[in-house]
């Protein structure tokens, strides 16, 4: 297993630099990504796919650093809704991620474009999900594309996806937010912030500094990974995969919980959950994509009119989200609909039940899935796709 920061990943490397949203400008940057199927004559048949805030590029294949499928191969790849077969599928590691993009674990930058042989750190510039859609912008003319077919994410890439048809409408025929919103929540926010705390009081975290003593904040880490795979579910789906059962704590185990003998499977699931998360993420990108996804706020941008953001949009869209969604509840996507329809944009919302909460949208749901390979067969008609 490759440790982060270890593998080699597609990319592009843009040198005449981006400035970002809080005024500091990248002399250079590169963008990782991804692609799946092949990009027509026209070029008239790329999707691109956003990531949510632990995903990253590998999105149909296996993972580099642990093996694992990718995060949403049911969806993506030939015969699937997402068809390969017919569409060009990118997905890029979004800026101040830890698989390839510019981010905090990248080589630091000093104020004469100098690069040095060290780590950003937490001395990484703030971004913006305004930032991350601009660099993959880059990615797209880099790849010659004047027009995405349809631009897709859930979660975080539900919110890239928003930016994406607010910043370059003419750019996105068909924009599809899945289990997402227009702005992060003060509780999302809270637990967010529960997360970075659990980071920063790790003893190796090391201000940020962590690699230069050859260690990483893993418990720091996995902590803050089990507090967010906590909102990815629901009540419902811990009862009905967990309960109250209990097995046999490890018996290595240096921790209180030993001294019970037995420990709930729940507590168990949710440990494997950290420890593997720290395998394949960065402490620094954590915290860097977390408060880019608080920051995030598209009204705001537009006057505090959402409808703004929108208006004269020729996009169309499908807007879905889950029952027991707790982190992304339907009040949040049903509000984004209501701008659009305000926009006289052409738009459509769906609601699937599911007891899955957040993650419905990752696993084998398959309403969802026949909705969004009907949507896109129809956007496919109205452009007359080739097949």
């Amino acid at each position: 297993m490759d440790p982060v920061g270890s593998a080699s990943h597609t990319h592009v490397t843009f040198d005449d630099g981006i400035t970002l949203e809080c005024g500091t400008t990248l002399r250079r940057h590169t963008v990782a990504y991804r692609t799946y199927g092949t990009l027509n004559a026209d070029r008239s048949n790329a999707i691109l796919v956003c990531h949510a805030l632990t995903g990253d590029q590998y999105v149909a294949e296996p993972h580099p650093v642990t093996g694992k499928p990718g995060w949403w191969d049911s969806v993506v790849g030939p015969g699937r809704p997402v068809d390969t077969n017919r569409f060009f599928v990118i997905c890029p590691n979004v800026l101040g991620g830890c698989m390839g993009s510019t981010g905090p674990l990248s080589n630091r930058e000093l104020p004469d474009g100098t690069v040095v042989d060290e780590p950003w750190g937490t001395d990484f510039p703030p971004i913006t999900i305004r930032d991350m859609v601009r660099a993959q912008k880059r990615l797209i003319e880099h790849l010659g594309i004047e027009r995405l077919f349809a631009v897709i994410g859930g979660s975080m890439g539900g919110m890239q996806v928003l930016q994406w048809a607010a910043l370059y409408p003419d750019a996105v025929f068909a924009a599809l937010p899945i289990a997402s919103a227009s702005y992060h929540s003060a509780q999302n926010i809270a637990f967010h912030e529960v997360g970075r705390q659990a980071i920063f009081a790790d003893p190796d975290w090391q201000n940020g500094q962590y690699w230069r003593g050859g260690r990483i904040p893993a418990r720091g880490l996995a902590v803050a990974r089990m507090c967010a795979h906590i909102t990815y579910l629901s009540e419902e789906a811990l009862t009905r995969k967990f309960g109250r059962r209990l097995q046999n704590a490890p018996k290595d185990s240096t921790e209180a919980i030993s001294l019970f003998g037995e420990m709930f499977e729940v507590e168990s699931y949710l440990r494997h959950q950290g420890s593997t998360f720290v395998q394949r993420f960065d402490a620094n990108s954590y915290l860097t994509i977390t408060r880019a996804m608080d920051y995030f706020d598209l009204a705001a941008d537009y006057g505090g009119d959402l409808a703004d953001a929108f208006r004269g949009s020729r996009t169309r869209f499908l807007l879905a989200s889950f029952t027991s969604d707790w982190l992304f509840p339907t009040t949040e996507s049903r509000e984004v609909a209501r701008a659009l329809n305000r926009a006289g944009a052409n738009v459509s919302f769906v609601e699937f039940p599911t007891d899955k909460g957040h993650d419905a949208f990752l696993l084998d749901e398959p309403d969802f899935h026949r909705a969004l390979a009907g949507f896109l067969r129809g956007c496919a008609l109205h452009a007359r796709l080739d097949a």
